[in-house]
C-alpha cells in the first residue's frame, strides 16, 4: 500500500462527517505501522476530540515507530482541545503525511514546524486537492469570514421554474430532491426569500433516509410578512432567522417573541453582501442559496457565488410568463456575464445535474476563491 491509499481512507473519514463539524473542518485520520492499521479516527463536532487523538488512542502503544496519515495540518495551539502537533510527538510516532496546509493564522505551518522541529519526518501534499475539496467551506471562510455560497435551482429544459399560474410541484424528480436534501445536510445554513414561504411553505429540513443534520434557516423578509403559521416558524426542527430591515416596528417583531427556535433580526440591509457579513461573523461557514427567482438574481448580481448545482428535468414548459430561476435585470453584455467551470455531470434518476465555479479569472468579479 502507498501513501495516497492510506489518505484516500483519511479522506473518505472526513468526507463521513461533512456539515458536522463547523466551525471546524472535517478532518480524518490514519495510523499505519509496518503495512497494518491501528488506528483512525475523525473529527466529531466542535469541542470534541480532533481526529489525530482518536487515530492514535485506538492505535495505542502501536503508534510508536507508525506513520500517520491527516487530511489537514495538525493544530499547535490550544483551543477548546490541546495541540494535536504535541500529542503526535508524545506518542513516538516517526512520520506524519499531510494532505493540506491549514490555512487558519493559529496553524498555519506551525504544526509542521514543531513536528520537524522535534524530528520527525513530514511529508505534506499527499492528495492535497481532493483534501482542498473537502475542506472548502473552512478554507473559503478562513480567507473571507464570509460563508461559502452555494445556489440551487431546478429548472425545465427550457430554464422555467414553475408554469405561468406558479404551480412548480414538481419540476425534478424525486432523485434529484433527495440529492437537493443532502446539501442541506451538508451546510450550515439555508437561505430563502420570503416569496418562496408564502408560496410553498417550505420545511427547509434536512430529510435524508439516515437522518440529517437540519440547517440553520434564513428567511430574507424586508417587511416582516413572513407568516405566523408557517412551518420555518413553528415546526422546531431547527432555527429559524428571519433577517428584515430597519424599519421594522416592536411591535411587528413582538408578534415572533413566543416562537420557539425564531429571531427576528434587523439588519441595514438585505443586500448579499451584507447579509453574508452578518453570517460571517456569527460564524456561518456555508450557505445553501434555494431561494426564489429574486433571491438568485440579488446574489448572482452582487458576485457572491461560490458554487452552482443546477437540475434540470427532461420537459418543457413554455409560456412568456413562466418563471425562470434567475430574475433582476441580469448583465448588460455578454462580455459581462458569469463565465463558469463545469466541475462536475450526472444523471440523477431521469434529471440532469450540473456543478460548476465561477471561473477563476482576474477579470472576473467574483475572484479567486
Amino acid at each position: 500500500m502507498n501513501d495516497e491509499h492510506y489518505m484516500q481512507l483519511a479522506l473518505n473519514l472526513s468526507r463521513s462527517v461533512s456539515g458536522q463539524t463547523s466551525p471546524n473542518p472535517p478532518v480524518g485520520a490514519v495510523v499505519v505501522k509496518d503495512s497494518e492499521i491501528e488506528g483512525i479516527g475523525a473529527h466529531l463536532k466542535a469541542g470534541h476530540p480532533h481526529a489525530e487523538v482518536h487515530a492514535l488512542q485506538m492505535a495505542g502503544d502501536k503508534a510508536r515507530g507508525a506513520t500517520i496519515y491527516v487530511t489537514l495540518e495538525p493544530c499547535s495551539h490550544h483551543g477548546r482541545t490541546p495541540p494535536c502537533a504535541d500529542l503526535i510527538i508524545e506518542k513516538g510516532v516517526t512520520r506524519v503525511v499531510i494532505a493540506v496546509k491549514d490555512p487558519n493564522e493559529k496553524v498555519a505551518g506551525r504544526g509542521i514546524k514543531k513536528i520537524e522541529a522535534a524530528g520527525v519526518d513530514v511529508e505534506l501534499g499527499v492528495l492535497q486537492q481532493e483534501a482542498a475539496e473537502v475542506n472548502k467551506y473552512f478554507f473559503h471562510y478562513t480567507r473571507t469570514k464570509t460563508p461559502y455560497v452555494t445556489m440551487k435551482s431546478a429548472v425545465s429544459l427550457d430554464g422555467k421554474t414553475a408554469t405561468y399560474t406558479g404551480d412548480s410541484k414538481w419540476v425534478t424528480g424525486e432523485a434529484s430532491r433527495r440529492d437537493v436534501h443532502q446539501y442541506r445536510h451538508t451546510h450550515d445554513a439555508i437561505l430563502v426569500g420570503v416569496n418562496t414561504i408564502l408560496a410553498d411553505n417550505p420545511s427547509l429540513t434536512a430529510r435524508i433516509p439516515a437522518g440529517g443534520k437540519n440547517p440553520l434557516r434564513i428567511i430574507l423578509d424586508s417587511n416582516l410578512r413572513t407568516p405566523l403559521n408557517a412551518n420555518v416558524v413553528n415546526d422546531q426542527q431547527a432555527t429559524t432567522w428571519i433577517l428584515t430591515e430597519q424599519n421594522i416596528t416592536e411591535e411587528q417583531t413582538a408578534l415572533f417573541k413566543n416562537k420557539s427556535g425564531v429571531s427576528v433580526i434587523p439588519l441595514n440591509s438585505l443586500e448579499p453582501g451584507n447579509v453574508l457579513t452578518y453570517l460571517g461573523d456569527q460564524k456561518v461557514l456555508s450557505l445553501f442559496v434555494e431561494g426564489g427567482a429574486a433571491v438568485n438574481g440579488s446574489f448572482l448580481g452582487s458576485g457572491k457565488i461560490n458554487q452552482l448545482v443546477q437540475y434540470m428535468a427532461p420537459k418543457l414548459i413554455g409560456g412568456r410568463e413562466a418563471p425562470s430561476s434567475i430574475a433582476g435585470n441580469g448583465f448588460k453584455r455578454m462580455t459581462e456575464t458569469l463565465q463558469l467551470d463545469i466541475l462536475k455531470t450526472e444523471m440523477i434518476g431521469g434529471d440532469f445535474k450540473i456543478v460548476a465555479e465561477p471561473r477563476k479569472d482576474d477579470s472576473n468579479v467574483y475572484g479567486d476563491y
